[in-house]
Parts: C-alpha cells; structure tokens; sequence
C-alpha cells in the first residue's frame, strides 16, 4: 500500500488536493489509520489518481470526474467516451467564445495604446511628500498581505503608492483579495501621482519605519525613494499600470455588522468549513467559511446543512489574513449579495478597507 505522500509523488497530485478528493468522496483511501488518521491506498488506486490528475489538469468538474471513475472502474467505456467528449465540447465553445472577446479586446488595447490621454504615464512624474513612520508603516501592514505573487500579472506584484493633494493612498491586490489603507501627507503640491513599487522595495521600506519621526518619500520618473534619518532604500517602480482600485471599491451598501475581532477570529478557527472545488489547473482546493448576518445583527459561520441562498462563503485563510491586517479589536463586516466582495472596514477609519472575492459554493 502507498502513503498519501508517496500517492501524491507517484499520482502526479499534491497532499492537499488527495485530503480533499478524499472529503468530496472521490479519492478514498483503502485504508485510514484510527489513531494517527494517516491515509493509506492501495496499488490499484494509483491509476485511478493518475486519471483524476488528468481530468483535473483539463479541467473537467469535480461531478463529471466522478461519473468517469465510476465508469472506468465498471468498464463502462460508453459512459466514459460520452463524459469525455461532451467536456470537450464545452471546452471547445468556450474557446470560440473567448476568441471573439479576446479579439474585442486586443482592438480596444490598440486603440488606447494610440490615444496618449486613455493611459497613466509616469516617465516625467515627480513627487516629494513627507508622512509620519508609524502612519506609513501601518498603512503598509494593512495591505502588504493582499499583494499578488503571479509572475503572469507583474502589475499585482507591488504596492500602488497614489498620492492626491494631501493623503496617500496604498493599494494592493491578489484578484481574489484587495486592501486599501491611506495616510495623512504633507509636501505635495502638484498633480496626482500613482506608481507601483514592487514588494521587496516595500518591504525594504518597511524595515526602515521604526521611529515615530516623519520620512520623506521621493517619486523621480521610474525611481522610488524613502529616508529616514540617515537611512534610505530606493529602487525602481514595476512600470505597469495598476487597476483602477476607486472603482472597484465603489460596492452597493450591504448588510452591516460590528464583530468582537479575536471571538470573530475563534470562531473561524473552531467553526465549519467546505472545501472549495477550484477549476484552475495549478490551484488547490482551500477551505471556506460560509457566514450570514443574523437578526440580532451578529455574523454566524454557517453550519455544513445550512443552504441559505444569501449566505456568503469566502476563503478561510484570506479571512484571517484580512482580520490581522485590520489591527482593531472590532471591525465592521459588510456582506452584500453572495456575488459581491465582502468588505472588512475599520470602525474609525473606513477608508481603510479589506475585499474578499467570494467563492461560489457547488450544488
């Protein structure tokens, strides 16, 4: 018999994804220890992994994949061929369909890359401002946990600086999460200025902001820089476009509640989750914490059986993350439609604000 790890290696799927495929009832061990719950699997399961793995990577739903092992391990071929294509079929019009919109798309980018007044340039942007340490260094803790780390998307792999007559602004955002924190500022006089410094000079910048003195920020074209006292970091800007965050967090008003942040937090921790079924090819499954607002205005994690059509589910660990980065004993949950990002807001600053995409939850 083979060990989850030595399943995962030879079934070309990781730990975590066997653990889910055994909670969904797909992939279930031949074997689990009583005492240690360590998961053992039997020689012919081996293949039925390796055809998981593949279905997966085609991106086949988590229902059909299991029709198919059920079919291949009946040696149903019909059932099997039929599943096949039809997965197929879908991929193919979903693939013509995609191709007309890409296609929209590229003209729309030709064009805006041809008219100079549809797109922030920063080759002659100049800005020097000056900001409080312990300002700054709170703003970046209340956002740095949200930056992206997708090498395809280089624009999210920094914090956006947006300076506007006297505050700052800082952005950042994963796709599947945004914070957004600003600060006080003096100095600056001229136009708006947006440049998107990348995370390790944030981090850098970071280290730097223990006083509780005032630090100069300087913009010069591409490069970025912060003094404080006799010390100083500076580096150049991604050079990208950020996305437009004003409009993305312009949300409808929601269902308001105040929560006691470490009970909130406990009850997470301690409280039900559902495993997401991702259909992205290198993504794992994640837990979800399912919440509702109640009558007595207090945020419930929903139990497993509880099926409200207005709960809201989003990824357990961003949660967390979201509520640290809040650094308030109380925080203000805002939930709106279960296809509108939850917001996490500060009860004395809400322009500082955390998003959570939510994840649809599978029939």
């Amino acid at each position: 018999m083979r060990s989850i790890g030595e399943m995962a290696r030879d079934g070309g799927l990781s730990v975590s994804a066997l653990r889910f495929y055994d909670r969904a009832g797909v992939l279930v061990p031949a074997w689990v220890d009583p005492v240690s719950g360590y998961r053992w699997y039997e020689p012919g399961q081996l293949e039925e992994a390796r055809l998981l793995a593949r279905l997966r990577r085609a991106g086949m739903p988590l229902a059909d994949i299991r029709l198919v092992l059920v079919g291949w391990a009946g040696s149903d071929t019909d059932l099997v061929r039929g599943l096949l294509q039809a997965h197929l079929r879908r991929l193919e019009l979903g693939l013509s369909d995609a191709r007309v919109e890409f296609s929209t798309l590229r003209a729309l980018l030709d064009r805006r890359e041809t008219d100079p007044m549809t797109s922030l340039h920063t080759a002659n942007t100049t800005a020097r401002l000056s900001v409080l340490a312990p300002e700054l260094g709170a703003a970046l803790d209340a956002v740095r946990f949200a930056a992206g780390t997708d090498a395809e998307l280089p624009m999210l792999g920094g914090v956006l600086f947006d300076v506007e007559g006297d505050g700052l602004h800082l952005v950042a955002t994963d796709r599947y999460r945004m914070a957004v924190a600003q600060t006080p500022t003096t100095g600056h006089g001229g136009p708006r200025t947006q440049v998107v410094v990348p995370l390790p000079l944030v981090d850098s910048m970071r280290a730097l902001l223990t006083g509780e003195e005032p630090v100069r920020l300087a913009v010069d074209g591409d490069r970025v820089t912060l003094e404080t006292g006799d010390r100083q970091t500076a580096g150049r800007s991604l050079g990208h476009e950020f996305p437009d965050y004003r409009r993305l967090v312009d949300l409808p008003a929601g269902r308001r509640a105040h929560v006691d942040t470490a009970a909130f937090r406990q009850a997470l921790e301690t409280g039900p989750v559902r495993v997401s079924e991702t259909r992205e090819q290198d993504a794992e499954p994640h837990d979800l914490s399912v919440l509702k607002v109640a009558e007595n205005g207090s945020v419930i994690v929903c139990d497993d059986g509880d099926d409200d059509p207005d709960n809201v589910a989003v990824n357990r660990e961003f949660l967390l993350d979201a509520l640290a980065a809040g650094a308030r004993d109380e925080l203000i949950l805002e939930l709106g439609a279960p296809t509108a990002p939850l917001a996490i807001r500060r009860p004395d600053d809400e322009g500082a604000v955390s998003l959570l995409m939510p994840v649809r939850l599978e029939n």
